[in-house]
C-alpha cells in the first residue's frame, strides 16, 4: 500500500470513529476543533511534535473508555492514553491521526480504608490529593514524585513513578494492589486484590505498572497507604564537588542507614533555584545534598547520618522545625521549574548500582565537558537514580545534535555501569531507540510478544515504550 492510499483509509477511519463517538458518548466528552486539541500533541517532556490530534475525548468514567476502545480498535484508530501531560519521556504526545484518552476528569477518590491502609481512586485522581486525603485518617501515600502537585495516580502508574521517598518506601508499583483497566478491544479486567499478599496466576498488576499505556487503560487503582511518620529529621550538607556529594551519599548507604529521602543537587541547579527562588543555597557550596529520616528512631538515626556526612561536607546543618526541613525539600521539588526557566530541558533519568554513584556523576562531568553541552544534575542519591538534565534554547526548532549525542553518551554511562537508561520517567517516545541495546534481543522480542497478546491491533500508545 502506498503513503498515499494509506492516508486516505487513515482519514477514512478517523472520520467513521469521530461519527460513532458522537453518536455514542455524551457531547461534552469529544473535542474535535484542533485549537483547543493542539496542546495534547505533547507533553511536559518537550518531545518533538509529529501533527496534530485527530481529537480528544474527555471521559468521565470506565463506560466511556470501553466505548472509545471498542470502536478504535474495529477501525486501527490509534489511541494515546493521558492523565495531567507531565510525563517526561515523551510518553503522551499523539501525532497525526490519534485519538487522546484524557483521563483527568476521572478524579474520584472512591474509598479511604483506614483498617486496611488502602484507598480506591480513580486514575485522575491528583497525587498530592490523595496524599492529602489519606492524611485526615493518620495514613499517607508513599510514592512521591517531584511532580505530586500536578502528576495524576494513572500516571503514575502508567510509569512506575518514582520520588523522594522512595530509597525507603520503593515505587510505585509497590504501592499498588490492584488495578482496573480496560483492554484494547474494550474488555473490562480486574487485576491483584486488596490484600497486602496474594500469588495467585501471574502478576498483571505489577505488568500493567509501568507499561506506559500500551497493555491497558488503568481506569481504577487500589493502592496501598502507609501510616504517617511519628516524626522526622531532616539534614542539609554542602560539599566543595559534585562528586564528593555522591560519595557521601554512598558512604550512607554502606553505613547501613536506610534514610526515607536524600536529594542531590549540584552547583548549576543551586544556581537555578536561586534565580527563582531569590535564595543563596549555591553559595554555601558547589552541592547540596538533603537527607530525611522518619520513623520512631528519626533523630538517632538522623545523629548516625550527620556522623557520616560531618566527615565529609563543608558545611552541615539539621533542620530546626518542620518549616526549615519544607522549605529545603520546596527547593528540591522546584528544581525542574527553575530550569525550565533557562530553556527547553531535555530530562534524561538514568539509574546506576548505588555503589557507582560518584563514578557516574563523574562521567557525567567528562560527558559534558567533551561534548561541549551544558548539563545540570540532580539526584534520588539513595537509589542511584540520576537526573542529568541538558537545557536548550526553546526558539529551536528541534534538539541540537550535540543533545543528542551527549544523552547517548549518558545513557551507554549508565549501562556500562550496570545502570539502566530510565529508573521511574518511563522509556515513552524519546529513549525508545536505545531500548533494545539495555534489554537484549531476546528480551525485546519477548516483550513485543507480551504487547501483541494485549493489544494485537497495536492501537494503544503506539511507537512508545517497546
Amino acid at each position: 500500500m502506498n503513503t498515499a492510499t494509506q492516508s486516505v483509509e487513515q482519514a477514512s477511519a478517523g472520520a467513521r470513529l469521530l461519527g460513532l463517538l458522537a453518536r455514542d458518548l455524551p457531547p461534552d466528552r469529544l473535542t474535535s476543533d484542533p485549537l483547543r486539541t493542539a496542546s495534547y500533541a505533547t507533553d511536559r517532556s518537550g518531545a518533538p511534535r509529529h501533527g496534530e490530534p485527530l481529537a480528544v475525548v474527555h471521559a468521565l468514567g470506565t463506560d466511556d473508555v470501553c466505548t472509545v476502545l471498542r470502536h478504535a480498535d474495529a477501525l486501527g484508530v490509534p489511541v494515546v492514553p493521558r492523565g495531567a501531560g507531565t510525563g517526561l519521556s515523551g510518553g503522551a504526545t499523539a501525532g497525526d491521526g490519534s485519538l487522546v484518552l484524557d483521563l483527568s476528569r476521572m478524579n474520584r477518590i472512591v474509598e479511604i480504608a483506614p483498617d486496611d491502609q488502602l484507598a480506591v481512586v480513580e486514575p485522575g485522581v491528583v497525587t498530592a490529593d490523595l496524599d492529602r486525603a489519606a492524611a485526615a485518617h493518620g495514613l499517607r501515600y508513599a510514592p512521591d514524585p517531584a511532580s505530586a502537585a500536578l502528576s495524576t495516580i494513572g500516571g503514575n502508574i502508567a510509569t512506575n513513578a518514582g520520588g523522594l521517598r522512595c530509597a525507603k518506601y520503593g515505587v510505585t508499583r509497590d504501592s499498588v494492589l490492584g488495578l482496573e483497566a480496560v483492554l484494547a478491544d474494550g474488555t473490562v479486567v480486574r487485576t491483584g486484590r486488596r490484600t497486602v499478599k496474594g500469588v495467585a496466576g501471574y502478576d498483571l498488576t505489577a505488568l500493567l505498572t509501568g507499561s506506559e499505556g500500551t497493555l491497558a487503560v488503568i481506569t481504577g487503582a487500589t493502592v496501598r497507604l502507609r501510616p504517617v511518620p511519628v516524626e522526622t529529621a531532616t539534614l542539609a550538607a554542602w560539599f566543595g564537588t559534585f562528586a564528593d556529594a555522591a560519595d557521601a551519599a554512598t558512604a550512607i548507604t554502606a553505613a547501613g542507614i536506610e534514610p526515607a529521602m536524600a536529594e542531590l543537587l549540584d552547583g548549576p541547579v543551586l544556581d537555578a533555584i536561586d534565580a527563582a527562588r531569590g535564595t543563596s543555597l549555591r553559595g554555601r557550596g558547589a552541592a547540596l545534598l538533603i537527607v530525611q529520616c522518619d520513623g520512631a528512631g528519626a533523630r538517632a538515626e538522623a545523629e548516625r547520618v550527620g556522623a557520616v556526612l560531618e566527615k565529609r561536607a563543608t558545611s552541615l546543618t539539621v533542620a530546626a522545625d518542620d518549616a526549615e526541613a519544607d522549605a529545603l525539600l520546596a527547593a528540591r521539588r522546584l528544581a525542574l521549574p527553575a530550569l525550565e526557566r533557562l530553556g527547553r530541558p531535555l530530562i534524561e533519568d538514568i539509574a546506576v548500582p548505588r555503589s557507582r554513584l560518584a563514578e557516574a556523576v563523574r562521567g557525567i562531568a567528562e560527558i559534558s565537558a567533551r561534548r561541549e553541552v551544558p548539563v545540570f544534575t540532580l539526584a534520588h542519591a539513595a537509589d542511584g537514580n540520576l537526573h542529568p538534565i541538558i537545557v536548550v534554547d526553546p526558539a529551536l526548532s528541534e534538539l541540537p545534535e550535540a543533545a543528542w549525542e551527549a544523552a547517548g553518551d549518558i545513557f551507554a554511562l549508565a549501562l556500562r555501569l550496570g545502570g539502566t537508561l530510565t529508573g521511574e520517567h518511563g522509556v515513552g517516545s524519546l529513549k525508545r531507540q536505545w531500548i533494545a541495546e539495555e534489554l537484549g534481543a531476546e528480551n525485546h522480542a519477548l516483550q513485543r510478544r507480551v504487547k501483541a497478546a494485549f493489544d494485537p491491533h497495536g492501537i494503544l500508545n503506539p511507537g512508545k515504550a517497546v
